[in-house]
């Protein structure tokens, strides 16, 4: 096509094209790079269309901005939706998890180039009619164990030509707890019995060992007579039962960035005294979770709550031996699992503990699924299902 010279006289157009250009910024409507590509273009043929005379370049320069105008017309409007998301609130690392988000055209008009964008994963919506609705599935992050940051819906309406999209922002945050996965373990039972010297009572109180018979007084259980006594004496004798404290599992979790190889080998750490801690919960027993950055759990019995606790334990750079801070002092007995990487001493600090607790035993991460032998019990394992078959023998040990 041959461009002819003929002259173009200046009107107001381009400056009407620049103040709308001017509220297009202050609008949550942005360019795609074909609405760029159209805007600059089209204002590079404008330009030189006016300023050497070429009628056929303006027009197609102003055809290219009017586009881009008429896209911003388009996608400017709010559509009326009705938008509802559901996020799970807990799941173990590595299980798939996703967010359910409900579109709702609560308006009369049909509804056309919608999609829902969520970082970096972006839903196209089909056309939505007047009073119908489309739901929307998409993955949420699980490789990593924390809490999961799920940020508001946005949803953004496009015009045929793809040149702009309008963002609109529904809801508020929701946050995703992504827990250390665990394996089925036996509880690590204390050598000694406790209960002996405990509070004596005739109730019928669940939990409570049998400590002795005696003769039946006025007020007393029925439940609780001992008929073949009774039967024996001639006399109506009842059970005496004991409170038993439960033996505590003290959970001492290295979390000193020296003492592991890797990131990956600290989660093996925290799977592990994960699956401990929960096990033990599981079961009722109090539980007691240490770190060098403090107590993660505090006497807790609920497994749920041991899995909360250890899903935002973070490594740390505090340097010398692991945390032992208090348990010298310890004279409760029960239970106490170290929890360490390979470069972190094993059980040389643990031997003075000893005598303080029925039952002590070392988890090493970064070994191959053995036992070694000595003082204390220590295992040596490289995942979480390594321990679940050596902690059997540790358990029977």
């Amino acid at each position: 096509m041959r461009l002819t010279r003929t002259p173009v006289r200046l009107t107001k157009t381009p400056v009407r094209l620049a103040k709308t250009l001017v509220k297009l910024a202050e609008t949550p409507v942005r360019l795609t790079s074909t609405g760029w590509g159209a805007l600059v273009g089209g204002a590079v043929l404008v330009a030189v269309g006016y300023a050497f005379g070429y009628g056929e370049a303006a027009a197609l320069g102003a055809v290219c901005l009017l586009a881009v105008v008429g896209a911003v017309l388009w996608a400017v409007p709010a559509p009326v939706l009705r938008v509802e998301r559901v996020v799970p609130g807990r799941v173990r690392r590595g299980d798939p998890a996703e967010a359910v988000v409900v579109l709702g055209n609560t308006g009369t008009r049909t509804r056309r180039g919608l999609r829902v964008v969520e970082r970096d994963v972006v839903v196209e919506v089909p056309a939505l009619r007047g009073g119908a609705a489309h739901e929307v599935r998409y993955a949420l992050p699980t490789g990593r164990r924390g809490r999961v940051e799920v940020g508001p819906v946005r949803v953004e309406r496009g015009d045929p030509l793809g040149l702009v999209r309008r963002t609109r922002v529904y809801g508020g945050s929701e946050r995703l707890l992504v827990r250390p996965r665990v394996r089925e373990l036996a509880v690590l039972a204390g050598g000694r019995v406790r209960h002996g010297e405990g509070p004596v009572s005739g109730g019928a109180d669940d939990g409570a060992a049998f400590h002795a018979l005696r003769a039946y007084v006025l007020g007393d259980d029925l439940r609780r007579v001992h008929w073949r006594s009774t039967a024996r004496t001639g006399t109506l004798m009842v059970r005496q039962t004991a409170d038993v404290p439960l033996p505590l599992t003290t959970l001492v979790l290295d979390t000193r960035r020296a003492s592991y190889g890797s990131a990956e080998e600290f989660e093996v750490a925290v799977e592990c005294a994960a699956s401990v801690a929960y096990a033990a919960a599981r079961s009722r027993f109090p539980v007691r979770v240490v770190s060098e950055a403090g107590v993660v759990l505090a006497g807790g019995g609920d497994g749920e709550a041991v899995l909360d606790a250890l899903a935002v334990v973070r490594w740390s750079r505090a340097g010398g031996g692991a945390s032992f801070e208090g348990l010298e002092r310890h004279r409760g007995g029960g239970v106490l699992v170290v929890v360490t990487g390979a470069e972190g001493g094993g059980s040389g600090g643990v031997a003075r503990l000893r005598g303080r607790f029925d039952r002590v035993s070392v988890v090493c991460v970064g070994g191959g699924g053995a036992r070694v032998g000595g003082e204390v019990g220590e295992v040596r394992v490289s995942s979480v299902d390594e321990l679940a078959v050596v902690w059997r023998r540790e358990v029977a040990g």
